[in-house]
């Protein structure tokens, strides 16, 4: 039905759809310097994936892998490398002046999956350590920092209907959260978005044009005054 391995000997009814302008693009040819970077577990989904299935970084684009734990399953090492991801970052981001930084903490995924309540709670509070990290650095940097995520695994660990362990992906609509002292100490509100409007918001932050192929829009424009 789909091309899930290249050179497959039939006709296929539903081609991979490509994308022609990844945001990484749009940072590359604007002479913007990038960092990806991820543990092992995640390592496509913020480069490949993230670039449009392209299997190279583009022009003044960095990608970093962190290796993840050997261990059997996550809830027993439930911080898995998002200590090392924090430290790496941190190193690099006075040094290198890179204009956007991608980053992908696996925990909170890759242990929802266990269905372990306890190792869930364990994974939730080693990113929240390390986002403040990350937050505080940026922030007092004079930088944007936006968290978000594509779905949602460990806040629903539980099935609501059935009581039973649930480890699948949730349903749940994700937080999207932008901190810059930009934008006041007073919190304010965006409209809902979708996954579409992100890279549209790093654009309108950027100050850089959003390309025709982009159907999202900027949510900081919508922020409630």
């Amino acid at each position: 039905m789909t091309e899930y391995e290249k050179g497959l000997p039939t006709r296929i009814a539903f081609p991979p759809e490509i994308v022609k302008l990844p945001l990484a693009r749009i940072i590359s040819e604007n002479n913007l310097r990038q960092l990806h970077i991820s543990e092992t577990e995640k390592e496509r989904f913020v480069t490949y994936y993230f670039d449009g299935q392209r299997e190279k970084p583009f022009a003044n684009e960095d990608w970093v892998e962190i290796p993840s734990p050997k261990v059997a399953t996550y809830d027993l090492k439930p911080e898995m490398s998002a200590l090392e991801i924090t430290q790496e970052v941190l190193k690099r981001l006075p040094d290198l002046d890179y204009h956007l930084t991608v980053i992908n903490y696996a925990n909170p995924d890759m242990v929802g999956h266990t269905g372990i309540i306890s190792a869930g709670i364990k994974a939730c509070e080693a990113v929240d350590e390390c986002l403040d990290k990350v937050v505080n650095y940026v922030f007092n940097s004079g930088g944007v920092c936006l968290i978000t995520a594509d779905h949602g695994n460990v806040e629903e660990m539980i099935d609501p209907l059935t009581g039973g362990v649930d480890t699948e992906h949730s349903v749940n609509p994700v937080p999207f959260l932008v901190v810059s002292r930009h934008f006041g100490s007073s919190g304010r509100f965006l409209r809902e978005g979708i996954l579409a409007d992100v890279a549209p918001t790093i654009l309108s932050i950027m100050d850089l044009s959003k390309p025709d192929l982009m159907t999202g829009r900027s949510l900081i424009s919508s922020i409630s005054q």
